[in-house]
């Protein structure tokens, strides 16, 4: 299966139906974030799901251990393959969060927003660097039980190192050329591979493209490419 899923981030119900259906063919599935989720809801992610991608929601739940735990129970009927909580959550809120999951949902926790660098660590009061803040919280969601984290290209490496049969999910994939955007800490699709990644997570390079079947086709195309070579 690809490891490319396509981040479908749009409130356009049309518009997102039109770019699955675009990279269905080479896409390993569908991430579908809180913009789509709040203007669609669970008929949305059914309606996408519908064309038989697996899903990746991508809520980043974050709340008491009891709250977190109800609202993956009530999501459960969605059957996304993966779910995102958010690491800082806490021990018990991951672990409430993995025991209330369905089998066949692999629970991972988001470390550290690609977004974000040391100096908006330091703002938050954060004397780590980003490499060492993802390791603690990488070593916290393996203790809780979830089935692995989200983290940037520049860490990956390290937490499957420590981490061998972990699932990494790495955002902020950027192919050579592609503009970086919003994004702080990116990397380029076969660097993240060959570090651990299980899952890569593209979005607008693909989604705002003229023409989003040719740009994943090519990304694939190029992992494979690489492989042989």
């Amino acid at each position: 299966m690809s490891p490319i899923f396509v981040a479908i981030d749009t409130a356009n119900l049309d518009r997102a139906l039109a770019i699955a259906e675009a990279v269905r063919d080479h896409a390993g599935g569908l991430k579908l974030g809180l913009e789509f989720f709040s203007a669609h809801g669970p008929e949305g992610v059914r309606r996408l799901g519908g064309l038989g991608l697996p899903i990746f929601l991508d809520l980043k739940l974050y709340d008491i251990p009891n709250t977190v735990a109800q609202a993956v129970t009530a999501l459960a009927p969605l059957r996304p393959a993966i779910l995102t909580v958010h690491a800082a959550g806490g021990h018990e809120m991951m672990m409430a969060a993995k025991r209330a999951a369905l089998e066949g949902t692999k629970v991972v926790a988001v470390t550290m927003l690609t977004s974000l660098d040391a100096a908006d660590l330091s703002d938050l009061g954060i004397e780590r660097s980003p490499a060492d803040h993802v390791a603690r919280l990488a070593w916290l969601a393996r203790d809780a039980g979830v089935d692995g984290i989200v983290c940037s290209g520049a860490e990956v490496a390290e937490a499957k190192a420590a981490w061998p049969r972990g699932f990494f999910v790495v955002p902020g994939i950027r192919p050579a050329g592609a503009d970086v955007g919003d994004q702080k800490r990116v990397a380029k699709p076969r660097r993240a591979i060959d570090d651990g990644a299980s899952v890569l997570v593209i979005g607008r390079p693909i989604t705002a493209a003229a023409d989003p079947a040719a740009v994943i086709a090519e990304i694939a195309g190029s992992l494979r490419k690489e492989v042989i070579e």
